[in-house]
């Protein structure tokens, strides 16, 4: 197992998904800088992000071959990968293979969209948490 250094642990990075002003979708990597906190007392301390909003989940299962032909967003949301192996591709033609612990925040709920893929032999199922816009 590879050690990972402090400043590595104090961060979380993840993929995001936006539309530009001729509504062409395009991948981002965001990452989100957290600190050493005793947030849980008694519990020790560990590595904390700022507060974002939100306020319901829900889960996105998808059969074996299913494909999400070019679609926006149905709303501003994370997607966070618990099992199977997705790919999903924006109007530039980039392509993301994701797999279990990935998390992707999807924000091109206008304009062309995205497409996304179960890639692999069985069930994909993602934890999703809509978020309100910035």
């Amino acid at each position: 197992m590879t050690e990972r250094s402090s400043s590595e642990l104090a961060q979380v990075s993840y993929h995001r998904i936006y539309a530009d002003s001729r509504g062409d979708s395009h991948f981002d990597i965001v990452t989100v800088r957290q600190t050493l906190a005793q947030a849980a007392p008694p519990a020790a301390p560990f590595y904390v992000s700022g507060d974002g909003p939100a306020s319901k989940y829900r889960f996105y299962t998808f059969e074996p071959g299913w494909v999400g032909e070019l679609h926006p967003a149905p709303t501003r949301q994370f997607l966070a990968l618990l099992s199977g192996a997705v790919e999903m591709e924006t109007t530039d033609g980039t392509v993301r293979r994701l797999e279990p612990g990935d998390l992707v925040l999807l924000e091109d709920t206008s304009g062309k969209g995205h497409v996304t893929r179960n890639t692999g032999s069985g069930f994909c199922t993602f934890f999703v948490v809509p978020v309100p816009s910035d």
